[in-house]
């Protein structure tokens, strides 16, 4: 039941975030299946927002050093070398932050979604702020 109250706070939070936009799973989240399908929508979304980020980043590194190409090579193997070990760190959190659910169930689906939703958010915003003017 406490992962059933947590995703309804999720639930409730994203549809905030939603604002104008389109209808979501997230809308009106009652039952544990529309619970799951919230999480699941989230982490989809995060996930291509996370993706959309880095690849903004990716072109602020060849604009910023269009002119020295082997210091825009160097920084984006960086990232993509930082990028690589972030998600191994998230991957750890969410190991630990869904800990008390059972494998397999739908409840620990829910939670590892919401985990990597709430993580790739955070690292959305922390993209989206490196080499700005």
């Amino acid at each position: 039941m406490k992962s059933l109250a947590w995703l309804v706070l999720l639930a409730a939070v994203s549809g905030a975030q939603a604002g104008e936009e389109e209808s979501t799973p997230c809308d009106n989240v009652e039952t544990d299946q529309q619970a799951y399908a919230c999480a699941a929508f989230n982490k989809h979304t995060a996930e291509r927002e996370l993706k959309a980020s880095y690849e903004d980043l990716l072109q602020r590194i060849r604009d910023q050093y269009a002119d020295d190409n082997a210091q825009a090579s160097a920084l984006t193997a960086r990232m993509s070398t930082a990028e690589q070990l972030w998600r191994q760190l998230r991957d750890a959190d969410c190991t630990v932050e869904t800990y008390a659910e059972k494998a397999g169930s739908n409840a620990f689906q829910a939670a590892w979604d919401t985990c990597v939703a709430q993580h790739s958010d955070d690292r959305s915003e922390y993209l989206q702020s490196i080499g700005q003017q």
